[in-house]
């Protein structure tokens, strides 16, 4: 379109006036007015800014156009452990058939309970990673330093889908063997073969602790002489008892939670552990349990159709091995919400893919859930994430306004560029007007809408619907609209000024509104958060103004540059009148939205 109206301006000046080298001139002023060349700089520019600040609130965005999605984000999918609970694992109770303590300052157990702690510290890794198998073996260390068996295991199981325990096999003196089984309780029952009787009555047990918030495993024994064989189910395991984890929930979970439900954010927490457990947790943190857990075993069950439905409605899910997260973020995504996933392990890798906005955990997570993720959280938090969403929402409201601004404040410089040739007045803009507009705007553009702060309410909005464009036609409309104000005055003052003062006289004044018009108009667009237009945010909007002022001066009043941009100083009732209109076209939209949007008085 810029360089089908370049020929036509070009031609027409040339025919009508016989002047093709200035047609030509004003030809290539239309066009570099009409082209909005600075949204592919201002996208990325708030991109790479927008990355930035979020690395300063510990989330690392590796793929940087997620940072628009994640404003928009209504399902939030987070693991407990680590992510909303601190990942703190310590031995809070133990139980055995005869015995139970509650792990605290005192004496050791002896009996039961200690040797139900020397079998689960057997059962745990020699060199442990995971929490729990690191709190059993400092337990067991501080009540009996040198009691664990030293070396490593003969033989290890680790955990299975279809067996969720740990077994290991130690060797003692001569040809005896011990196996140590720590898991799933309903895993470790499996191998001890117990009666339905005594798998109710377990459970009822396990039951309690768990609503009590604790991580249940339970543990196991068998021993012999023979050599054990390579199915550890084919040997008949004796229970040995209760182990019940505490892992507190994260001091800020609870708070960020309540930012996220105001946002209109649902937030499911996804974890391995009892549902009892879950529900506990879940309760704690402040998560809504109405809507029931969803066990892994159920979702197994569910055709895609039946899991969307299922989804709806609830916000825990446990019992969830790490593959069944990829049909929990397919279930929400054929849900139409749009889903973000915290993920850490290898088989975390499908659903963050798959997910709207993949979060990998930075400390616990492998490379494998960090390459396959968009964000990276460096420190585990879930309040991370939601003010990762606050600060996605900000740069998403910053980022249309600067384009609401751009292609506002093109509709001004096109039409002055293009309507005094048509009406047979002298030319207005000229390249050096429009180079000298271009740099003051693109600074602006880049810096000063980058750093608004983000409105009051902007987390007690719901997301934006899934396709709201970021740029569409309501945001045409509305610089359509604010571009036309600043037309209309400058052009009026313009076609007024020529018939009152010498032609380089009203250039200058239709430049000085036209100038000082576009920073109003900045500010206006800037500031439409109800932010006070005085800020310490908002210096370097002043610095640049305080810039283009001084060169717009400098520009009326060297007699040099005054020949370069063809103009002449204003008569002073001139320049207050160029002021005036300045003001009102570039700043009365943003005067009747603050009056609209002003709350009303207590």
């Amino acid at each position: 379109m810029a360089i089908g109206f370049c020929v036509v301006v070009a031609i027409a000046y040339g025919l009508l006036r016989g002047d093709w080298i200035q047609g030509a001139l004003a030809g290539i002023t239309v066009a570099i007015a009409l082209i909005p060349e600075e949204f592919p700089m201002v996208l990325a520019v708030f991109l790479a800014l927008g990355a930035w600040r979020l690395a300063t609130h510990q989330v690392l965005v590796r793929r940087s156009a997620v940072i628009e999605a994640l404003g928009g984000a209504t399902v939030l999918c987070v693991d407990k452990t680590g992510t909303l609970t601190e990942n703190r694992m310590q031995v809070a109770r133990l139980w055995s058939p005869h015995a139970e303590i509650a792990v605290g300052p005192g004496p050791p157990p002896a009996g039961e309970l200690a040797d139900l702690l020397r079998i689960a510290a057997l059962a745990s890794a020699v060199r442990p990673v995971d929490p729990m198998d690191k709190a059993v073996r400092a337990l067991a260390q501080s009540w009996a330093p040198g009691a664990e068996a030293p070396g490593e295991p003969e033989r290890a199981w680790p955990l299975q889908a279809d067996r969720m325990a740990m077994i290991q096999v130690w060797r003692g003196a001569g040809e005896a063997r011990e196996a140590a089984a720590k898991g799933a309780p309903e895993a470790v029952f499996k191998l001890c073969r117990l009666t339905q009787d005594e798998v109710a009555r377990l459970t009822r047990v396990v039951h309690a602790l768990a609503d009590q918030g604790l991580r249940v495993l339970a543990v196991a024994s068998a021993g012999g002489t023979a050599a054990f064989p390579d199915d550890p189910s084919a040997v008949t395991f004796d229970f040995r008892g209760l182990v019940g984890f505490l892992d507190p929930v994260r001091p800020d979970v609870p708070a960020a939670l309540v930012e996220a439900r105001s946002a209109g954010i649902a937030v499911v927490m996804i974890t391995g552990d009892h549902p009892a457990t879950a529900l506990a947790i879940a309760r704690a943190a402040g998560i809504d349990v109405t809507g029931g857990v969803l066990l892994g075993t159920e979702l197994a069950a569910l055709p895609d159709e039946a899991l969307a439905d299922r989804l709806r409605g609830v916000r825990v899910c446990a019992r969830i091995t790490p593959d069944q997260k990829l049909r929990i973020v397919q279930g929400f995504k054929a849900a139409g919400e749009v889903v973000a996933m915290t993920g850490d392990g290898v088989n975390d890798a499908p659903a963050l893919e798959t997910a709207h906005i993949g979060i990998a955990m930075g400390r616990k997570g492998t490379d494998v859930a960090r390459e396959a993720a968009d964000l990276v959280l460096m420190d585990d938090s879930f309040a991370s994430i939601v003010g990762g969403v606050r600060l996605g929402r900000r740069i998403f409201v910053n980022l249309r306004k600067a384009l609401v601004y751009v292609t506002a404040i093109h509709v001004p410089i096109a039409g002055l560029a293009l309507i005094p040739i048509l009406l047979g007045q002298p030319q207005l803009l000229f390249p050096m007007h429009v180079v000298f507009l271009e740099l003051v705007i693109d600074p602006i553009c880049a810096m000063v809408f980058e750093a608004e702060p983000g409105s009051l309410d902007a987390m007690r909005r719901p997301p934006r619907k899934r396709d709201e464009a970021l740029f569409g036609p309501t945001q045409l409309r509305l610089a359509l609209v604010q571009g036309l104000g600043v037309l209309a005055g400058v052009l009026g003052l313009y076609l007024w000024a020529l018939s009152r003062y010498p032609q380089a006289e009203a250039r200058g004044a239709a430049f000085l509104a036209l100038v000082v018009g576009n920073l109003v108009l900045a500010l206006a667009d800037a500031a439409s958060g109800g932010a006070p237009l005085f800020t310490a945010r908002r210096r370097i909007y002043w610095i640049i103004a305080g810039a283009a002022g001084a060169v717009l001066a400098a520009v009326l009043t060297i007699p040099p540059l005054e020949a370069a941009f063809k103009v002449a100083t204003p008569h002073s009732g001139l320049w207050l009148i160029a002021l005036a209109v300045a003001l009102v076209s570039g700043g009365w939209f943003g005067v009747a939205r603050r009056l609209r949007t002003r709350p009303p008085a207590r």
